[in-house]
């Protein structure tokens, strides 16, 4: 809902552009034991985020873009690899161990959909 209302607020006073950037959230991910990554709520918070910027769109904002954080998990310095923020699981932990081999997860796969489809398939 933030995704909307803020949008708008900035929109009635600022009347410029905008574009959404580094919108992602941070979870443990598991590996499943055939090696996939199933992260549905890595799924349901873009698509509600998406959801809330069509609204905004339709209210009149003018919103030129979405972008989603992070494309691959990264190393952050507060976090270092616990949460993880990718569409695309990085095999590494906090030790520094793991092959750096990449797994597209559950998101990717969605994600990859939303682009083909300019947002439709996420569209109420």
């Amino acid at each position: 809902m933030g995704l909307r209302i803020v949008p708008n607020d900035y929109h009635a006073r600022y009347h410029v552009p905008m574009i959404v950037t580094e919108d992602g959230l941070g979870m443990t991910d598991e590996v499943a034991p055939d090696g996939s990554v199933h992260d549905p709520y890595r799924i349901d918070y873009p698509r509600r985020h998406i959801e809330a910027c069509a609204l905004a769109l339709g209210d009149g904002v003018e919103l030129m873009g979405y972008s989603p954080w992070s494309f691959t998990d990264l190393l952050s310095s507060h976090q270092g690899f616990r949460k993880r923020y990718g569409f695309v699981y990085v095999d590494r932990d906090n030790g520094g161990e793991g092959s750096l081999a990449r797994t597209p997860k559950d998101s990717f796969y969605w994600y990859q959909r939303v682009i083909a489809s300019q947002g439709r398939d996420v569209l109420p």
